[in-house]
C-alpha cells in the first residue's frame, strides 16, 4: 500500500504544480513505477477542471467563455507541461531538416511559429469542444480525456527508442510492460465508469490512435522519443478525445 501511496504522490508532483512530499527512499527506478498512477492523477485533473468549468457556467459565466477559463485553471494546475511538448515537437518537426537539427529547435526554449500555431490550434479545439458539451458530462468527459490521455505514455515509452542520451524521457527511464499494463487497466476502468460503454471505447481508441500516429511521426522524424514527444501525444490525445466526446454528446 506505501508503495502505491508513494507513486500517487510521485505522479502527482510530476504532473502537477501541487506541493507534494518527497517519497523517503525515492530513487529513479521508483518514478518509472510511478507511471502506472498517471491516468489516476490525469483523472483528478480533469475533475478539477470539469468542476471549474461547471461551477462557471452556474454563475452566469457564458459557456465559450468558462470552457477557455476552466482549460487556463488545468494549464496552471499542469504548469502547461505536456503543452510546451506539443509546441516543442511542432517547431522542431516543422523547422529542422535533420533529425539533428529537428532536436535541437526542441531543445530551444524560445516558441516558434509552428509551435503558436499548434497551440493556437489545440487551445481552440478543446475550448469549442468543451463549450458543446452538455453539464451533465463536462466533468466526465474531462475525467476521461485527461485520464485516457497520460494511460497511453508508459506504452509509448517503452515502444519507441530514445532519440538522444539525454533529456528529461532518457533520465527518467522506461517503465516495464506490467506498469504500462496496469497504467492501461486504469485508464480504461476509469473510462468505462464515466461514460458509457461505446463512448468509453471510442475514447479509448482516439487515445490509441492518437498516440500511434505521433509515435509514428516521431520515429520518422528524430528517430524515437523524448519528453516532448511524450508530452505533445497527451495533448493530442486529449484534444481527440474531448472533439469526440463533443460531436458525440453535444
Amino acid at each position: 500500500m506505501n508503495q502505491w501511496l508513494d507513486d500517487i504522490r510521485a505522479a502527482t508532483a510530476f504532473l502537477t504544480r501541487l506541493p507534494m512530499p518527497h517519497p523517503e527512499g525515492a530513487r529513479p527506478e521508483n518514478f518509472v513505477r510511478a507511471h502506472r498512477m498517471f491516468p489516476l492523477v490525469g483523472a483528478f485533473i480533469g475533475a478539477a477542471v470539469g468542476l471549474l468549468c461547471l461551477l462557471l457556467r452556474a454563475i452566469g459565466v457564458p459557456d465559450l467563455a468558462a470552457a477557455a477559463l476552466a482549460l487556463g485553471g488545468g494549464v496552471v494546475l499542469t504548469g502547461a507541461l505536456h503543452e510546451d511538448g506539443l509546441a516543442d515537437i511542432a517547431d522542431g518537426f516543422g523547422g529542422g531538416r535533420a533529425a539533428a537539427a529537428k532536436l535541437e529547435i526542441m531543445r530551444d526554449s524560445r516558441l516558434g511559429t509552428y509551435g503558436a500555431l499548434i497551440l493556437l490550434v489545440s487551445f481552440a479545439a478543446k475550448l469549442s469542444a468543451l463549450a458543446a458539451i452538455p453539464d451533465g458530462s463536462v466533468v466526465q468527459s474531462l475525467i476521461v480525456a485527461h485520464a485516457l490521455g497520460r494511460g497511453v505514455l508508459p506504452w509509448m515509452s517503452i515502444s519507441l527508442p530514445y532519440a538522444r542520451k539525454d533529456g528529461l524521457a532518457a533520465n527518467a527511464g522506461k517503465p516495464d510492460s506490467s506498469t504500462a499494463a496496469i497504467a492501461v487497466v486504469i485508464a480504461l476502468a476509469i473510462a468505462l465508469v464515466s461514460l458509457s460503454f461505446i463512448n468509453a471505447l471510442l475514447a479509448a481508441i482516439a487515445a490509441g490512435a492518437s498516440a500511434f500516429v505521433v509515435a509514428l511521426l516521431a520515429k520518422r522524424q528524430i528517430g524515437g522519443q523524448t519528453g516532448d514527444v511524450l508530452g505533445g501525444a497527451e495533448q493530442v490525445a486529449e484534444t481527440a478525445i474531448l472533439v469526440l466526446l463533443a460531436a458525440r454528446l453535444g
